[in-house]
């Protein structure tokens, strides 16, 4: 029986505190090949829906943005020539492993306007209205506690900032679902040669079907007290985009 303080860890319910340990470990296993597993499992799609992410955030020269649940720095990478050597860019993830990994591509490429914080999204280690633009890039799902942490982002961004969630979602086309699922049920077998890793892309497989569709995400968003919440369907709802505004 599942108490009242037990959330999602994949399909199975685990303590709060105990998932937030779980989600550090799966991470901290997959580190060292998470990028090329990235490029595999999505067939190198998830670069194009970064760069789609990223502009449609409206990233602006000069801006403080945060990448919340950066891991190695994509999103972190895509916004640095955009916000310029007068911009800061702050990278925050949970795992210190992941962070590595960001830290190091990032600062070999010379982005030196990137900083490093590790901390979890539901207490986010910032004063209040700092950020122009927070961006979460399929990292949500793995929150522990979602509404907190929507609670935290809106805190920390300015008036009129914006939040932007790119996530895995749920296709609307039935056909476009078992063809999905059944790509899917590949995940863990490459996942166990290519990083030795069989039950953390399992875990992969059950936290997006977890995830809220993409209507209560929304609702989700504007309980949290975002305003002109939309979202965009991408790759048939495979993913999507959600943004809100800070009222």
């Amino acid at each position: 029986m599942s108490n009242s303080n037990s959330v999602d860890f994949g399909t199975k319910k685990v303590d709060a505190d105990k998932k937030t340990r779980l989600v550090d470990d799966v991470f901290k296993k997959v580190a060292h090949r998470y990028d090329i597993m990235n490029d595999l499992i999505s067939l190198g799609s998830h670069r194009l829906l970064k760069k789609m992410a990223v502009q449609m955030c409206g990233a602006r020269e000069g801006q403080t943005i945060l990448d919340l649940a950066g891991g190695t720095g994509d999103i972190s990478a895509l916004l640095a020539p955009i916000v310029g050597k007068n911009g800061q860019i702050v990278l925050s993830d949970i795992n210190p492993q992941m962070i590595n990994v960001g830290r190091e591509r990032l600062l070999n490429a010379g982005k030196a306007q990137v900083a490093f914080c590790q901390n979890a999204a539901e207490q986010l280690p910032f004063p209040n209205e700092i950020f122009d633009t927070i961006l979460i890039a399929f990292g949500l799902r793995n929150f522990t506690d979602k509404r907190k942490s929507l609670a935290e982002a809106l805190r920390v961004l300015k008036p009129n900032g914006i939040l932007l969630i790119l996530e895995f979602s749920h296709p609307h086309n039935p056909k476009l679902k078992t063809a999905y699922n059944a790509f899917q049920s590949f995940w863990p077998l490459v996942g166990e040669l290519v990083a030795g890793e069989r039950e953390s892309y399992e875990y992969l497989v059950e936290s997006i079907e977890k995830h809220p569709k993409q209507k209560a995400l929304k609702l989700m968003m504007e309980d949290t007290g975002f305003v002109s919440v939309e979202y965009h369907d991408l790759i048939g709802g495979i993913c999507s985009i959600h943004r809100g505004y800070k009222g």
